[in-house]
């Protein structure tokens, strides 16, 4: 008889020998015929990290739009400033003010013709601070006399000094403030 050429399959049972296999080993009860298979991933989830891992190497954002610019020129834009919040204070005392009721009222007139002013118009006369104006003049001497006073009228004499006429409220009388006072 002719000889056959061997095959792959015929050369490799012919190199390993049949005592060389692992023996089945028999256990008891039923042994599951088919293993079953490991299910694979669902697509979804695939597709979710796929997706994840594409966003973090390229970035969440694609294009940069440009801003369309109207004008030529360049307006620095406004960014956050903060109140100052200094750790100590730049003046050690706050300013007092310059002129208070004691500074602006010097002295009350006492001549002839301010007695007669006192007497018959409810007014009652006053050499004051030259700075001072009419608000402060009637301030200061509410403060100081606690009266009311309904109007002031001031001029500057020769002598640079500032003469004011404090003309009292209705319901008070110039005679008996200045009886108060000590003019009279």
């Amino acid at each position: 008889a002719p000889k056959k050429k061997p095959t792959p399959a015929t050369l490799k049972k012919a190199a390993v020998p049949a005592t060389d296999k692992p023996k089945p080993v028999k256990t008891k009860g039923k042994v599951p015929t088919k293993i079953p298979k490991v299910a694979k991933a669902p697509t979804k989830a695939k597709e979710k990290a796929l997706k994840a891992k594409k966003a973090v190497l390229k970035g969440t954002r694609d294009k940069r739009k440009k801003k369309i610019r109207t004008s030529v020129h360049f307006r620095r834009p406004k960014t956050l400033t903060h109140p100052r919040q200094p750790k100590y204070p730049r003046k050690s005392v706050p300013n007092r003010p310059r002129l208070d009721q004691y500074k602006i009222v010097k002295y009350p007139l006492t001549t002839e013709s301010a007695m007669k002013k006192i007497e018959d118009n409810n007014t009652l006369v006053f050499i004051v601070d030259k700075r001072a104006n009419k608000p402060q003049i009637k301030y200061a001497v509410k403060k100081l006399y606690e009266i009311d006073v309904s109007k002031v009228n001031t001029l500057i004499r020769p002598d640079g000094e500032k003469k004011a006429y404090v003309r009292l409220a209705s319901d008070f009388d110039a005679l008996d403030v200045a009886s108060k006072i000590g003019i009279i």
